[in-house]
């Protein structure tokens, strides 16, 4: 039995618990309607309505919200990938870096016109504060921007100083 199924919040439902986990997880992670995620269900031989669906997503979706930010909260890894990749806005060609941690969870997203030392600077800084604490490993692609911010960041703090640092 799982952890959603002991769940009392789910108890006196008609359908299992893991029928409607998976349909409000459906409504919420994708772009999808009430009726596209009935489709999806009934594609399974699963018979719900949309009214059902909506109904479970006002009583649920908080709980999985909750849920997800409690696990998410200190939970995130030790393990960051940093990576830059160029995106057109405006017919401008702008940066975008991103950080992610081993799990695929977005740590952070900063855009910037240029690709430089100072824009890896800006990304490493950003995410450090907002993280609060340092990585184990930190894994680029083999951009030397990278290598300039973590050495001109890491020694001004004895703690950062521990991270080692794995280029692929």
């Amino acid at each position: 039995m799982s952890e959603v199924a002991r769940d009392p919040l789910y108890r006196r439902h008609r359908y299992p618990a893991e029928i409607i986990a998976h349909a409000v997880w459906l409504y919420f992670r994708f772009p999808l309607s009430l009726r596209m995620v009935e489709d999806m269900l009934a594609s399974r031989g699963i018979i719900v309505t949309h009214q059902t669906i909506r109904s479970w997503a006002e009583k649920f979706g908080r709980h999985f919200a909750r849920e997800i930010k409690r696990r998410s909260a200190g939970c995130l890894g030790d393990k960051w990938h940093l990576d830059e990749c160029v995106v057109a806005i405006n017919g401008k060609k702008q940066w975008l870096w991103r950080a992610v941690d081993q799990d695929g969870f977005v740590l952070e997203v900063l855009v910037q016109s240029r690709r430089n030392a100072k824009a890896a600077k800006r990304l490493m800084r950003k995410l450090l504060k907002a993280q609060g604490r340092t990585p184990r490993v930190m894994i680029t692609d083999k951009l030397r921007s990278y290598d300039a911010a973590r050495r001109d960041l890491m020694c001004r703090a004895t703690i950062l100083a521990e991270i080692t640092y794995c280029r692929t």
